[in-house]
């Protein structure tokens, strides 16, 4: 097979284009979604300086039967990442984006990691032992079990199948509503009857993994050992910027209750509030103060308030008691 990604045909610069104006208008821009589509795109595109360290398309194909004679890790892990034309990467991509910035916008950046990682492995796997079922089962070989396959529409589908337990009753199939527990099966024979060369293995190795992983998150609380993995590094990763916040401090402005007791007025938002009684900047958002529980009273000058007398237990607390009383606060 010829080299794929040395000509472009238009539609790359499309989807950069379309990647770009979806994130400018996002006030939280999801990185791990960005960080998918650029590996996808690099292996597709195979700039100079990755083209020694990344293996040719040939020695990753997914097919089973090779995966099981020789072990080979590298076509179960990394045949997902790379796609046969262009036309199957901006598509691909193209979904990515939607599923991806609906997902990791309702998530933890690292749990949105972490799904990622389990629905690519779970879809492999499962695709993996559905062609030896069948080949076990029903000798039935050259379908799938030799077959060869590449590009990410496996984890894609799993993605989907996630999305669609978070969204209503209805979801929309290429513009036909139908029930959402539905909506992924649709597309599976919608996409064999208008794509028949597609794998509709690998695709149905992704429903099934996202439905596992849904029974799998349901029955389990908490965060899984990836995502703990992963906040782990992403951890290790930022020691360097604590490091330099440390050694060259820098005043943060304020947007919500966290102000200094006893400052100025200076840098106060104006939706937040002074405690007459200790001085605290607190939230907009609260009718007691923070720092001693003083109760909010707004007057008629608009940003200036004025309080309640402090309690009983607090009125002669000297300030460094108050400080010592947040700090037991927020400790629990």
């Amino acid at each position: 097979m010829e080299r794929r990604g040395s000509r472009s045909n238009g539609m790359l610069p499309l989807l950069a284009l379309h990647a770009a104006s979806e994130y400018y208008r996002l006030d939280r821009k999801p990185p791990v979604t960005a960080a998918l589509i650029a590996a996808n795109s690099l292996v597709y595109l195979r700039p100079a300086f990755l083209e020694p360290i990344l293996p040719s398309i040939h020695d990753v194909w997914f097919n089973p039967h090779l995966i099981l004679k020789n072990n080979d890790l590298k076509r179960f892990l990394l045949s997902p990442f790379y796609h046969v034309g262009e036309s199957h990467l901006v598509y691909n991509m193209l979904s990515l984006l939607w599923k991806g910035i609906k997902l990791e916008s309702s998530m933890d950046s690292t749990e949105f990691a972490s799904m990622v990682a389990v629905l690519l492995g779970m879809s492999q796997g499962i695709t993996l032992l559905l062609s030896k079922a069948l080949l076990v089962l029903f000798d039935y070989e050259r379908a799938y079990y030799s077959e060869y396959a590449v590009g990410f529409s496996g984890v894609i589908f799993a993605m989907k199948v996630v999305l669609n337990s978070r969204s209503g009753n209805y979801s929309y199939v290429h513009g036909i509503p139908m029930p959402s527990r539905y909506a992924a099966w649709a597309e599976l024979a919608l996409i064999q009857m208008l794509v028949p060369g597609v794998s509709f293995i690998g695709h149905l190795g992704g429903i099934l993994a996202g439905l596992l992983y849904l029974r799998m998150r349901g029955a389990y609380s908490g965060s899984d050992p990836i995502t703990l993995v992963i906040r782990g590094v992403t951890d290790v990763l930022r020691l360097p910027m604590r490091f330099l916040r440390r050694v060259f401090p820098f005043r943060r402005r304020q947007v919500s209750g966290r102000g200094q007791v006893g400052g100025t007025h200076r840098g106060i938002n104006l939706a937040d509030w002074r405690c007459n009684a200790c001085t605290y900047e607190n939230s907009g958002w609260l009718d007691a103060c923070e720092m001693c529980s003083t109760i909010r009273n707004d007057n008629d000058n608009g940003n200036t308030m004025a309080s309640h007398p402090l309690p009983h237990y607090s009125r002669d607390l000297t300030l460094e008691e108050l400080r010592q009383l947040r700090l037991e606060r927020f400790a629990r």
